[in-house]
């Protein structure tokens, strides 16, 4: 239980990987501060997840607003002073032809991957530094980050970026003992915010090498560590946690059901 009684601020928890994130150490004795734009989703996570209502604190963050994040750091201050671990979990994917798109498109992928994380990130690191804290910062990325998809030039290119940030703030607040890393979570359809189509579920199942999409203890374990005491000497790391998925170009081999 080294989470136990920690302060989380975790964002986008009313998502997939945000509510697993939220349960992984709301089940480690966390006290947690979820954020999301929609908090009917987060109310909805806190009762689904039965977590401890005394040790949860929810702020409905608009990550395309300054004075809506501003608002978050201020509902820690307040709460906690200042937090011990941030997930920038955040992030929207879409899908456009760098032909087509309209420029506001590009501006929303790029003002939530990686302009908010930035925001947050200093944000929060100056709460930990004013407290004495050697706090960790984890934000979550994607093998996007490596490899392209068509269609997916602002989102690819934008965790590319996220990672170049992450290792920026590793590098500038080393000094003060706060441990920045990135995550690569696996391929996790269901998204509300991000709709796929069947078609391109199974055709990105079918290209992960070990053949199963991401769960709910994978990312969580990874970032977990990464803000354990076990990963102290840990700082500017990227982890791939999407089983195989980013290695490169996958095709399952068939297999003849046949005995030999």
């Amino acid at each position: 239980m080294e989470f136990e009684n920690k302060t989380i601020v975790i964002t986008g928890a009313a998502g997939i990987f945000g509510r697993w994130i939220a349960a992984y150490f709301a089940k480690e004795g966390a006290k947690l501060c979820l954020s999301d734009n929609r908090m009917d989703g987060l109310e909805k996570a806190v009762e689904e997840l039965g977590f401890d209502h005394s040790k949860v604190l929810l702020h409905a963050t608009e990550l395309t607003s300054d004075t809506s994040m501003l608002e978050l750091v201020d509902l820690v201050k307040r709460e906690w002073k200042a937090p011990d671990i941030l997930v920038n979990n955040a992030g929207i994917y879409t899908r456009f032809s760098l032909l087509d798109m309209e420029f506001a498109d590009w501006d929303r992928v790029f003002d939530v991957n990686v302009r908010a994380p930035f925001v947050l990130s200093r944000e929060f690191a100056k709460l930990m530094i004013a407290e004495g804290k050697q706090g960790s910062i984890v934000n979550i990325s994607s093998g996007a980050a490596r490899k392209m998809t068509q269609n997916g030039v602002p989102y690819c290119t934008s965790k590319t970026t996220v990672e170049r940030l992450s290792k920026g703030f590793a590098m500038e607040l080393a000094e003060y003992g706060i441990r920045v890393n990135v995550v690569e979570p696996g391929f996790a359809p269901g998204s509300e915010v991000s709709e796929l189509s069947d078609e391109y579920v199974t055709n990105m199942l079918k290209n992960i090498p070990l053949g199963r999409a991401s769960g709910p203890e994978d990312a969580p374990g990874a970032i977990a560590y990464l803000c354990s005491e076990k990963a102290a000497f840990i700082t500017g790391a990227v982890i791939s946690v999407d089983g195989g998925n980013s290695i490169g170009n996958y095709k399952r081999p068939e297999r003849s059901t046949q005995k030999v």
